[in-house]
């Protein structure tokens, strides 16, 4: 069984700053492709970034591009999320995900059934 677990959220001014993280357990997480979604009040789920199992290529929705980074450790079996310039329309719960399938090197990091395991979200607030 896996583990997700977010930490990070808060309330921002428009303009600042959030780095989240999502620490898993229970799996070799090394193996496996992440991403992070965003639910606002009364809309879909929606893609925000995706990350290869080693690192080696990121993916982003364009709503975030050039704001914000992903990235992972593996050694601490973590993915964080760093969000700047943040915007009010990027209020939402994020949830980090872990893809199914182990050395996924394709590109479709968009795709929520590819996922198999999900993080119970955090709340991120930002004001105008």
């Amino acid at each position: 069984q896996v583990q997700l677990v977010e930490s990070g959220g808060g309330l921002v001014q428009a303009g600042g700053s959030l780095r989240l993280s999502c620490v898993a357990s229970g799996r070799i997480f090394s193996s496996y492709g992440m991403g992070w979604f965003r639910q606002a009040p009364g809309k879909e789920r929606e893609f925000v970034t995706g990350i290869r199992w080693d690192g080696s290529r990121t993916y982003y929705a364009d709503s975030v591009k050039g704001r914000f980074t992903s990235s992972r450790d593996n050694a601490k079996k973590t993915v964080y999320l760093q969000m700047n310039s943040l915007k009010p329309e990027d209020t939402a719960v994020y949830y980090c995900a872990l893809r199914g399938q182990r050395y996924y090197n394709g590109d479709y990091y968009d795709r929520q059934s590819e996922y198999e395991y999900w993080g119970q979200g955090t709340q991120v607030t930002v004001s105008s």
